[in-house]
């Protein structure tokens, strides 16, 4: 089958979550057509899976100004911009009501198999920038489907491939089989059945991030509430505690997340949590009694816990990418340009650039990772990031580099000093406990659907330092 010309064909947007419905919205604004593939049977599937969280950015920061200008006709008005969505509002308010205005333009079910040049491996240079893309969809009823496409944005996300509980970035040792035990999500405490299962128990949380800060709250909260008592959480931070532990507290620009840093604290202070530190999780045993004992990488054992939950960040699923040139880079898995913008080793008490499609490109031209999975393995994504990006690489699909390039986006601070580098290390951890831009605030709690805190567009469990 011949591949018609490129100039006839839409731009294929995978994912229908925040970044790829914006870029279905900007597309449309341009005068192309676009095709958005979502691999679940509604829009903003991922985002849906952490309804109960509530985000830390507001509403008037999470919904894309084109996508508003394209909903305002239908009657659709945003909710109040200064109040706090939860991943469910977001997902129901304002991501499923721009899908159905998008039609047909979107479908779910639709996951991406494999993209690659029509006719052309990733080996092959002859006429390859001449080829459209060649995009594999396999559907939920079993039918398989090729499309064309003269453009890929890739804007799955990264919530479909967490990060292991093991410090070396691979499973720890006997963690798959622990896995009855083992969850790499903020629970659902409002859930009955998910209530029980963390009330009166001892839960080791792993990770350092909004995340883990918010799993604390969580469980703090439960511990506090008559069906909960006994509730224990041991959190596991594989660096010390320091001034920027708990984020930047009221030094924060983003208040909400600020105060969930503060809640955090406020489990440890209170007895709720215990901070073991400087752990770097080597294996999950079984004890006898079926629950499970944290072995470290310097032999270290903790006492048995009933429950883990692992969030130790995010990754990217690049398998269905094999057959396209991608320049990544070598940490973040990241686009290289990209990559020292937004490197947690390097950041320091700073903002991420303004960036568009020139960061944004790869050796293959015609294909962008924007939104979350642009960040690779970095944390702490928000929406008006991913918004931005698909307003510039959008615009340089369309040939109007002048406005691809004009890239302005100031992103709040996190009032969060020191480069992560130093953050496994707990002899600088300590050294640092002072810190250098958070304050020493007052302590705050949390409830279970108060605004909390997830970072937008899915839930990294990184770190906060961005």
């Amino acid at each position: 089958m011949n591949a018609p010309a490129t100039t006839e064909l839409p731009v294929v947007v995978i994912g229908a979550g925040p970044a790829g419905l914006a870029a279905a919205t900007h597309l449309l604004d341009q005068g192309i057509e676009p095709l958005v593939l979502e691999a679940g049977q509604k829009a903003g599937a991922a985002v849906r899976e952490w309804a109960h969280v509530r985000l830390f950015s507001t509403w008037g920061e999470v919904v894309d100004p084109v996508a508003e200008k394209l909903l305002a006709p239908t009657g659709w008005t945003r909710p109040d911009p200064a109040t706090y969505p939860s991943g469910g509002d977001w997902a129901e308010l304002y991501l499923q009501p721009l899908a159905d205005l998008l039609g047909d333009h979107v479908r779910t079910g639709a996951r991406v198999t494999g993209i690659s040049r029509a006719g052309r491996d990733r080996i092959v240079d002859a006429d390859r920038d001449q080829q459209p893309f060649a995009v594999h969809i396999a559907h939920t009823d079993g039918r398989e489907e090729r499309v064309f496409a003269r453009a890929v944005i890739d804007a799955s996300g990264t919530w479909t491939t967490p990060s292991p509980a093991g410090g070396s970035g691979l499973p720890a040792l006997g963690e798959k089989p622990a896995a009855d035990r083992i969850t790499y999500r903020v629970p659902n405490l409002k859930d009955t059945a998910v209530r029980a299962r963390y009330a009166g128990k001892r839960t080791a949380v792993i990770g350092s991030g909004a995340s883990a800060f918010t799993a604390l709250a969580y469980l703090a909260e439960l511990a506090k509430s008559d069906d909960g008592a006994g509730a224990k959480g041991v959190w596991i931070l594989r660096r010390g505690i320091s001034g920027s532990t708990f984020g930047g507290g009221e030094a924060d620009q983003l208040p909400a997340r600020g105060a969930l840093g503060l809640a955090a604290k406020a489990a440890v202070d209170e007895g709720h949590a215990d901070a073991v530190t400087g752990f770097r999780t080597e294996a999950i045993e079984r004890a006898d009694d079926g629950r499970l004992v944290l072995v470290g990488d310097d032999g270290r054992r903790l006492d048995p816990v009933d429950e883990v939950i692992v969030l130790t960040g995010l990754r990217p699923d690049l398998s269905f990418l094999e057959e396209l040139r991608l320049g990544l880079d070598e940490r973040l898995q990241a686009p290289v340009e990209l990559a020292p913008l937004i490197d947690p080793n390097q950041h320091s008490c700073g903002t991420v650039y303004p960036h568009g499609h020139r960061e944004l490109s790869h050796p293959e031209p015609g294909v962008y990772l924007v939104g979350m999975k642009s960040y690779g393995r970095a944390p702490t994504f928000l929406a008006m990031t991913g918004y931005e990006q698909v307003r510039s690489v959008t615009a340089a699909i369309a040939g109007d580099l002048e406005s691809a390039d004009r890239v302005e986006l100031t992103l709040p601070e996190t009032g969060v000093c020191g480069g992560a580098g130093l953050f496994d290390d707990p002899v600088a951890g300590q050294a640092d406990a002072g810190g250098c831009c958070a304050p020493a605030p007052a302590l705050v709690q949390i409830a279970v659907g108060t605004p909390a805190a997830t970072v937008t567009e899915g839930a990294p469990a990184g770190g906060s330092c961005l």
